[in-house]
Order: structure tokens, then sequence, then C-alpha cells
């Protein structure tokens, strides 16, 4: 049974700038177990990204943050406020403050994109059918889309696919946005298009992003904070900025990692392996 929770570590005087604080989590699958000892902040604003190696608990992580996953130990707070000790109402209306884009878009085939947007309005809004119809197109122009209200996702490109699902997550105005490798099966210039255009959405809505992502430019690129989680060690092996922790952690691994295998002074793979987060 889980411990009642303790008040927010960080509730405090400067403590406001942190939405979402990871307290002591302990991932398991039975009696398996994924990670422990995570603890982490994340603040109003900026683009978090969950690293690391395959199979070590990535996307796990994601889907505790987003209520799919009850936590073995530990707790997750969305202000200052223990998401997993309230009942289960309380964390459903907590979670409407939160879209999720998931690896392979989850649009509804049979639905126009219109029609998918407007599926989180229908459930969670009492906006009326025409409100909701100029709420889907507005959102869909905001991610580039304008026009194509009337098309099928199997009618578009798995680019703008992507961008569609992005409409959807963004669709009860979320103050946090979640994305589960956001790039898988884009081009290198879709995938840029759709760093350019999270960045443009975090700064133009105020949105906090977390982010798991296996693309390394992408890291860099967008990625102001985040966290490091380690397949061996069962638990989190660095904080901070990536392109800091690649160029200057203390943790050989994670320089090893951020770097391909090519850090000076080590024997990683080689140029040509690929290195997946």
């Amino acid at each position: 049974m889980m411990s009642t929770p303790q008040p927010h570590p960080a509730a405090g005087p400067g403590a406001d700038a942190v939405c979402i604080h990871v307290d002591g989590l302990e991932m398991r699958y039975g009696d398996f177990l994924i990670q422990r000892d995570l603890t982490f902040d994340i603040r109003k604003g900026e683009v978090f990204v969950i690293m690391g190696g395959s199979g070590c608990g990535k996307s796990t992580l994601l889907k505790h943050m987003i209520g799919l996953i009850r936590p073995a130990a530990g707790e997750i707070y969305y202000g200052t406020t223990p998401f997993w000790a309230q009942d289960d109402d309380v964390r459903q209306q907590m979670m409407q403050r939160v879209g999720v884009l998931y690896q392979q878009g989850a649009l509804w085939s049979s639905m126009t994109l219109a029609e998918n947007i407007a599926v989180p309005l229908e459930e969670y809004s009492d906006l009326s059918a025409k409100t909701i119809r100029d709420v889907a197109s507005l959102k869909l122009a905001l991610v580039g889309l304008a026009g194509f209200e009337a098309f099928y996702p199997s009618e578009i490109s798995g680019g703008m696919r992507k961008r569609a699902a992005l409409a959807r997550a963004m669709a009860l105005d979320p103050d946090m946005l979640f994305f589960d490798e956001p790039s898988a099966g884009l081009d290198p210039i879709s995938s840029k298009l759709l760093d350019d255009l999270i960045l443009e959405l975090r700064d133009s809505l105020d949105t906090t992003i977390v982010m798991v992502t296996h693309e390394l430019d992408s890291i860099f690129s967008i990625g102001d904070n985040g966290v490091f989680l380690d397949a061996e060690t069962k638990t989190m092996i660095a904080t901070g900025n990536p392109r800091d922790l690649r160029d200057h952690s203390s943790d050989p691994r994670v320089r090893l990692f951020l770097t391909r295998g090519r850090d000076e002074g080590h024997d990683g793979p080689k140029e040509s392996q690929q290195v997946n987060v």
C-alpha cells in the first residue's frame, strides 16, 4: 500500500515555477523493477526531455505521469497536488489540463480530422456543435492544417497526421503537452518542421512540454531540461540541459550516449551504429 503523500517538497518561496514534481517514484511490472528513486522537477514553460537507452522505461515513466499506470511507490505532484492520492474523478479532472500526442498519432481512421479533434471537446465540454466545429478549425490552423477539416487520416501524409494529432492534443487548451516519440516514422525535414512547431506552440501558448524521443537532433535543438534514465542501475543518473550533459556531464555513460559513442577517450559504438534513446 502506498504511504500518505507528504506536502510538496518544492512548496515555498520561489517554487511557483515548478508545475510537475516527481518524488521518489518507483515503477514495476509485477515483481520486475523498471526504475526506482526518480525525483526531479519540471518547470513551467520548458521542454523537458526523458532520455535513456532502449528498455530503460522512458515511455513507462510518461504513462505514470499521465495517469495510465499507478506507481509502485512515490508520488507525482501537479503544482502542489499529489496526483495519485486523489480519487478517480479528481484525477480525471486533473488530466483535462494535459494533452497527449502518442507515437502513432492514434487518430480515429473512420473520422475526419475535425471529427477527431471534436472528440475530447464533446466529452469534456459543454460547447455547442457549431463552437466545437470552430474550435476544431482553429486548432488545425494552429498546426498549419487550415482547410483540411474534412480530410481523413489516410488521405494525408505522416507528418500531417502528427500535426493533426497535436491539434487534437491541444483541443482542451491544456497547460501541459506530453509527447511519446513525436518524430517516429518521419523523414528528417518533417521531423525538423515538427520541432519548430513544438517550439512555436510552446512560446505562443505558454505550454509546458514533456517529451520522450530517440532523436538526438530534437533533444539538442528544443530540449531545455531533462532526466537521463539508466537501464542497468534502474534509476536516474543525470538531470539537466541536454547540451550541458553532452558537453560537461561527469558520468561517462551520459556523455557516451549523447555523443553516439564518439566522446573523446571512450571506446563507444562506431559512428555508423545506432544508439536509441
